[in-house]
């Protein structure tokens, strides 16, 4: 990619119409969250908008507060005429393949699962090798590319509410304040109850807690 935007550029859909113009139909944007956390899954998203989209305030979700990407959330998976897919990579998966190879399986997933298909995608980072659909990888798409930051969103709050709803069946944890992540209550909620079924045991904050894991 050609254009290198400024902190305060908005995300926009040049990337996505260099595709149209080199014959893609269907392009559309991934994005993923959840490789850092102790526990619970990655989560992928790809997103096709159509032509001339605008959502107010659509950017990389990282700039966002938390009722702002729910809102804009909402937004989008109300809009029929985005069309958008979410996958995951469980935590047995993570812990089989290593969080890399499950984030890319992720990727893959979500992909695959767009109604109709899709032509192009644009995927948020570093190349992903072996991926199955032709694909440009563009680092800090996110916040460069407009269907990266859609998809940035419904990644990003999908699997939020996902370890809202770890949260009710262990309450002990506090995975709706942290989403699994390794902070000091988290750590110390494992050191007193041991990890859970949705902790993964392949990386080292859990394993060298040295509790009994299940």
């Amino acid at each position: 990619m050609s254009r290198t935007p400024t902190p305060t550029t908005p995300p926009d859909m040049a990337a996505e119409q260099e595709a149209h113009a080199e014959g893609f139909a269907r392009v559309c944007g991934i994005d993923e969250a959840g490789r850092g956390p102790l526990a619970g899954p990655v989560v992928a998203a790809a997103v096709i908008l159509p032509a001339g989209y605008e959502l107010p305030g659509l950017n990389d979700s990282k700039k966002l507060t938390a009722k702002k990407r729910e809102a804009l959330y909402e937004a989008l998976m109300a809009d029929d005429a985005v069309q958008k897919s979410i996958a995951q990579a469980t935590v047995e998966e993570i812990d089989e393949l290593n969080i890399l190879r499950a984030t890319h399986l992720a990727m893959r997933r979500a992909a695959e699962g767009l109604p109709g298909g899709v032509d192009f995608c644009l995927i948020d980072g570093l190349p992903v090798p072996g991926f199955p659909l032709p694909s440009r990888s563009i680092v800090k798409g996110d916040a460069r590319c407009l269907s990266i930051a859609a998809a940035s969103i419904l990644a990003k709050v999908w699997r939020d509410h996902y370890m809202q709803e770890l949260h009710r069946q262990f309450p002990a944890y506090g995975f709706d304040r942290h989403a699994g992540y390794g902070t000091k209550a988290h750590m110390q909620a494992i050191r007193e109850h041991g990890a859970t079924i949705h902790h993964r045991r392949t990386f080292a904050p859990v394993t060298q807690l040295e509790l009994p894991l299940g």
